[in-house]
């Protein structure tokens, strides 16, 4: 039988639970398309660094109440002024400020060294479409869709979606993406890479958290070295990665999980992992 492990995030704007060595994070603001505010983002924040360092989570799955994923920033709000602080702050500190927010959002989920994976059941819009490209995987229902946003209220983007976006798809649909600000549907977005997979609505759910299931069920230092690689293969030249590469495998080598998943095989059974 599961058990589910409900974590507390400090707000009503974001949930938290654990099942099967998977933490569910879903954004809760269904009634605004789960757009960031001043509770839901420090949580979010606090809550991919506590996930991403706790032992008993294998995977992170990211997702959004109701029919939306996210739809980035509250505009409303940004009109409102509603932090006198930050209005007050310089040009340098804004700037100090945002980067700061960005490194402990995007920044912290881009560096956790588990699979990560985001959810779709709708839209997926500027800062809230920075947040599922900077998970591994990204598994959108038939009625998602997607969109940069930032032109249309006059922003040049955050988040580091223009990086985030450049290497899914490549220079000259992220700039048209970015420039033209349209809304693309999910049969699209699987057609030039920017999601992994489309499913029926009534199923994302369930599918999204079977594949989390599976990949937090894995050798997590294996799966670990493999981030590094990927990681390594946007970063360094080819003879640089590959000797990394080797490094990792004969690490690999020595784990207790990789003796299990020869015996398994051996034995013709499913491998156990303990993450030694």
């Amino acid at each position: 039988m599961t058990t589910e492990t409900r974590i507390d995030t400090g707000t009503d704007e974001l949930l938290c639970a654990i099942r099967d060595r998977v933490a569910v994070i879903t954004l809760n603001r269904p009634e605004v398309r789960n757009a960031l505010s001043d509770n839901l983002t420090p949580a979010l924040r606090s809550m991919i660094k506590t996930c991403g360092e706790n032992p008993a989570v294998g995977a992170l799955l990211i997702t959004g109440a109701g029919p939306a994923f996210c739809a980035g920033g509250d505009v409303k709000g940004m009109g409102a002024h509603r932090d006198p602080k930050r209005l007050a702050m310089s040009y340098e500190e804004k700037v100090a400020d945002l980067q700061e927010r960005q490194r402990l959002l995007t920044g912290a989920l881009v560096s956790v060294r588990k699979p990560t994976i985001a959810a779709l059941p709708g839209p997926a819009v500027g800062a809230g479409l920075a947040i599922a490209m900077a998970c591994d995987i990204r598994i959108a229902a038939e009625s998602a869709f997607v969109s940069t946003g930032y032109l249309r209220v006059g922003l040049s983007g955050d988040y580091g979606i223009a990086w985030l976006l450049t290497r899914l798809v490549g220079t000259a649909r992220a700039r048209e993406l970015m420039f033209c600000a349209d809304k693309v549907d999910a049969a699209r977005c699987e057609r030039i890479g920017l999601v992994n997979r489309v499913v029926p609505d009534a199923s994302l759910q369930e599918e999204a958290f079977a594949l989390a299931k599976s990949m937090a069920a894995g050798p997590t230092i294996a799966l670990r070295y493999m981030k590094d690689n990927l990681d390594e293969a946007l970063a360094f030249d080819f003879a640089t990665a590959r000797d990394h590469e080797a490094e990792r495998l004969v690490r690999t080598t020595m784990t207790a999980d990789h003796r299990e998943a020869v015996q398994a095989f051996i034995e013709k059974r499913k491998a156990v992992f303990q993450g030694k």
